[in-house]
């Protein structure tokens, strides 16, 4: 059963929820919309005690850049689909795309303040797009000290 503040995303604020098949036509602006979107990855509130303040947070964040930004609410069964493609580690977050591309994540709930600077940021038409970390995630040091590095799948 979905949470009620979930709901209200869709029902009250008229979010769409998008997934692996319907991501890139919702990222791809219609004439006169907005070219940033705000994605919502929420995990799963039962667990995560913090997606519930972001789902409260989210609206209020759109209002506040009305007509610069677009939101969405990415299905629960597509999140792990769609985590790696936009840099999520943590759920819930906050991802700014641009064009398709994140241009900033925002992981957990944050001070509002927080959010204003980071998204006003992403906003920026100069605003770099992310890229995922290529460097090894885990060194392995051997008891003679040397490191070796490799990555953990």
């Amino acid at each position: 059963m979905t949470h009620p503040l979930m709901a209200a995303l869709a029902d009250r604020h008229g979010l769409p929820t998008v997934d692996r098949e319907t991501i890139d036509a919702f990222l791809a602006p219609a004439a006169g919309e907005a070219e940033h979107t705000l994605l919502f990855f929420s995990g799963d509130p039962a667990t995560r005690a913090e997606t519930l303040d972001v789902a409260v947070v989210m609206p209020e964040i759109l209002a506040t850049f009305q007509r610069r930004l677009r939101g969405a609410v990415v299905a629960r069964e597509a999140e792990s689909a769609l985590a790696s493609r936009f840099l999520v580690a943590v759920q819930p977050s906050l991802v700014v795309t641009r064009g398709g591309e994140p241009v900033a994540v925002l992981p957990k709930i944050r001070d509002w303040s927080e959010y204003m600077a980071a998204i006003e940021a992403a906003l920026a038409p100069g605003a770099p797009v992310l890229v995922k970390d290529e460097t090894p995630r885990v060194a392995f040091t051997t008891s003679s000290g040397a490191a070796n590095r490799g990555d953990v799948a």
